[in-house]
């Protein structure tokens, strides 16, 4: 068996920057034939013509995740052109900030659209598609934050929390029908969200210097580390891999008390 995507396409959310074009161009470079939905035309546009310029199958099309309609057509439109739909990645997603009671209902509303509705509709777009070739892999783009929290951010961590269930509910009721689905959870990692994340800080440096010392590798993690783990559960190497979750965290959830912790609370205490 050979680790390749050659005769499959790959619908990617989100593939217009971040960990959603990582994919994108990790997906191309191992053959696969690849449609790239996102709202961001210029960035989404001109990822796809440099591939293609390369000489990879890849396609753009405008898709608001949040709008169901806009899904369905650009899901639709992508088999068309590439001749089905094999593998579905939902990267799509943004950050907003907020408690229960600072958080507006636009806010909570926009948040829970873009990562859980978004990712609702796109498998409800491409199931049909994978199930009429004959099955298919899912793979959902969640967050340490699927499994834990960060303060201040009602909205994003119930959204990425909820990714969990749905990632289970698809591998579950779909296993039987050569159906997979599996959710990759990041830490901090190296994309255009993270630096805006940092820079509503007086002091993004320090922001980011903390997102780095968070993991146990004392380092912020790369767009491309992520897309190898979508990848490989993509690919048929992990055809026994269903309803996981898989942390590509460079150790953040590792360590108990977090770094910090182990760099000055009793679990430093061995160092001395």
């Amino acid at each position: 068996m050979s680790f390749d995507f050659k005769n499959k396409v790959a619908v990617i959310t989100g593939g217009a920057t971040g960990i959603g074009a990582a994919t994108v161009e990790t997906l191309c470079a191992l053959g696969a034939r690849v449609a790239l939905l996102d709202r961001n035309r210029e960035k989404g546009q001109g990822l796809a013509e440099e591939l293609a310029g390369k000489g990879h199958a890849v396609s753009f099309h405008f898709c608001e995740v949040a709008d169901e309609a806009s899904v369905q057509a650009a899901t639709d439109a992508a088999a068309q052109q590439h001749g089905g739909i094999h593998v579905l990645v939902h990267s799509a997603g943004i950050q907003r900030y907020g408690d229960v009671l600072t958080t507006t209902l636009e806010v909570w509303r926009e948040t829970l659209g873009v990562h859980l509705d978004g990712c609702f509709y796109a498998v409800r777009s491409a199931l049909p598609h994978m199930l009429a070739g004959g099955g298919g892999s899912i793979v959902i783009v969640g967050s340490v934050q699927t499994l834990t929290a960060v303060a201040g951010s009602a909205a994003y961590v119930t959204a990425k929390h909820a990714l969990a269930g749905l990632t289970r509910s698809i591998a579950l009721d779909f296993a039987k029908k050569n159906v997979r689905a599996n959710c990759v959870m990041p830490g901090a990692i190296d994309t255009p969200l993270l630096h805006w994340a940092a820079d509503l800080s007086p002091d993004p440096e320090a922001v980011l210097l903390g997102c780095a010392r968070a993991h146990a590798m004392g380092r912020i993690g790369r767009p491309e580390e992520v897309a190898r783990a979508i990848a490989f559960l993509a690919s048929d190497w992990a055809s026994f891999i269903t309803g996981a979750l898989l942390t590509v965290d460079g150790g953040m959830l590792v360590p108990t008390g977090g770094m910090g912790f182990q760099e000055s609370g009793t679990g430093a205490v061995a160092k001395r």
